[in-house]
């Protein structure tokens, strides 16, 4: 599996779990992301999980105008969103400590 691969599972989580801290926009997801260490990030990797989460009725949009000008996207958390956070955030634990043992050479009685 290329590093691309996983980032783009992990960063789909992380994108439920700004969104379910309440409603938010692209730049500041992208913003956010960056502020907990996801750096790079650009549009063209954020949006299609936006629009992946959309289609999937995790998160719902609305457009409204923006403060600042221009017509906003505004995402926030659905019910199917907030148990698709769950579940992530469940496999998301297993996953890391089975791989920490493995990676960082730790035994499950230690």
């Amino acid at each position: 599996m290329e590093d691309t691969q996983l980032m783009k599972g992990i960063l789909e989580g992380c994108v439920l779990g700004l969104i379910a801290k309440g409603e938010t926009y692209g730049y500041e997801i992208l913003s956010e992301l960056e502020r907990y260490g996801f750096e790079g990030l650009g549009e063209g990797t954020l949006y299609p999980v936006l629009t992946r989460l959309d289609k999937n009725g995790h998160i719902s949009c609305r457009k409204a105008k923006s403060p600042l000008g221009p017509i906003r996207k505004y995402y926030s958390i659905t019910e199917q969103g907030k148990e698709r956070l769950t579940g992530f955030r469940n496999n998301y634990q297993k996953i890391s400590e089975a791989a920490n043992a493995i990676l960082y050479e730790k035994k499950e009685d230690e």
